[in-house]
């Protein structure tokens, strides 16, 4: 499959300014930034897989579906709690296999500093209307002839029904597709860079790291790789690259345990899915809602979704992610020096070793009622 790729040359894109990330960072951490994946058939037994963890100033998420239609397509995804106009999306799936999610990028040069993070509501035109990759791109020049993509700073990634996968990194006024056809090791990741971007403002890139050295891991095993290799270890995971080890179970433990906006699992971690794509065309949503070292995984489909999974009418929020959250405030009770948050060591060992194993219970219940998963 060819996929173009670069829109308009006839817009320059700009070194980008990390004083405009500035803004955007909190509490030892990227206030829109997340760790990703995208993983293709041939190291995953078949399936396609789009991992999103999500790390989000917005701690309250939940689960809905869009209903299609004369024009549109219905869809799945994962909405900001508040969000009822279902405006923005930030992953989700269609009836047609297309699915799609986002990590902010900060070293793609903006041209409207006034105007931010409007990918969201990219995406939930996408997934009304887009079967392919290749209508991602469409949909993106569409947007970029209007003027509608002023305030996209993005590495949007991208699978369809029949198997394609992709990274599009997108700046107001420009793209560049990065196809998982391209990766000899079938599988490609993004935090919070562009690999087509400049060398200022490459933020994530020790979390970027740790996913690439857990993928690499678990596939030197020669497993393959599986939706629950991301929602029970990596999203659970205080492992950090550069000391090479899983600081959380350590040993010696250390003294003190701290996020330092370097592992994939902190404490603005809001959400974990992997929409699973089979090789006969069914698709799966695994969701690890609010925080997920601290949250119990659960499938979605187009046609079923959990309960507690919906927003309540009363307040507004998923009770699965209120849950959640309550054990992200006993994970992280206290701040240390320099705003950054000390970790709940022993807490965090207690807890997920049982969350885990209720997680992988609902992954062999919803594989025995479906073998096609």
């Amino acid at each position: 499959m060819t996929f173009k790729l670069t829109h308009n040359p006839f817009r320059r894109v700009r070194t980008a300014l990390v004083a405009l990330c500035l803004p955007l960072i909190w509490g030892g951490g990227e206030a829109r930034a997340c760790t990703s994946a995208i993983v293709g058939a041939k190291v995953a037994a078949g399936h396609t897989l789009l991992w999103k963890h999500r790390d989000s100033g917005f701690k309250d998420n939940f689960i809905a579906r869009v209903e299609g239609t004369d024009t549109t397509m219905a869809f799945v995804g994962l909405f900001n709690a508040g969000d009822t106009a279902r405006r923005e999306v930030w992953a989700g799936f269609n009836g047609a296999g297309f699915a799609v999610m986002n990590t902010a990028s900060y070293n793609l040069a903006p041209d409207t500093a006034s105007v931010a993070d409007r990918e969201g509501v990219v995406m939930a035109r996408a997934l009304g209307v887009c079967r392919t990759v290749d209508d991602f791109l469409r949909v993106l020049d569409a947007e970029m002839a209007g003027g509608r993509t002023a305030g996209v700073q993005a590495n949007f990634g991208v699978t369809d029904a029949e198997g394609h996968g992709a990274y599009v990194e997108t700046s107001d006024h420009s793209y560049r597709v990065y196809p998982l056809e391209d990766a000899p090791q079938g599988w490609v990741v993004r935090s919070n860079y562009s690999y087509s971007g400049g060398t200022e403002g490459r933020l994530g890139e020790v979390r970027h790291d740790n996913a690439v050295n857990l993928i690499s891991s678990t596939l030197a095993s020669g497993a393959p790789l599986r939706p629950e290799d991301f929602t029970e270890n990596f999203s659970r995971s205080y492992y950090h690259a550069r000391s090479g080890r899983e600081e959380l179970l350590a040993a010696p433990q250390p003294r003190t345990l701290t996020d330092r906006g370097e592992y994939i699992s902190r404490r603005s971690s809001s959400a974990s899915v992997v929409i699973d794509r089979t090789p006969r065309g069914h698709t799966v949503m695994w969701v690890s809602l609010g925080f997920p070292a601290g949250s119990v995984t659960m499938p979605v489909t187009l046609d079923s979704i959990p309960p507690s999974l919906l927003p309540s009418p009363a307040t507004g929020r998923s009770p699965h992610c209120d849950e959640a959250n309550r054990r992200r405030e006993k994970a992280f009770p206290r701040r240390g020096e320099g705003k950054t948050w000390i970790v709940n060591a022993p807490y965090l060992r207690e807890i997920i070793p049982t969350l885990r194993r209720r997680s992988l219970r609902n992954y062999r219940t919803f594989r025995k009622a479906h073998p096609e998963f």
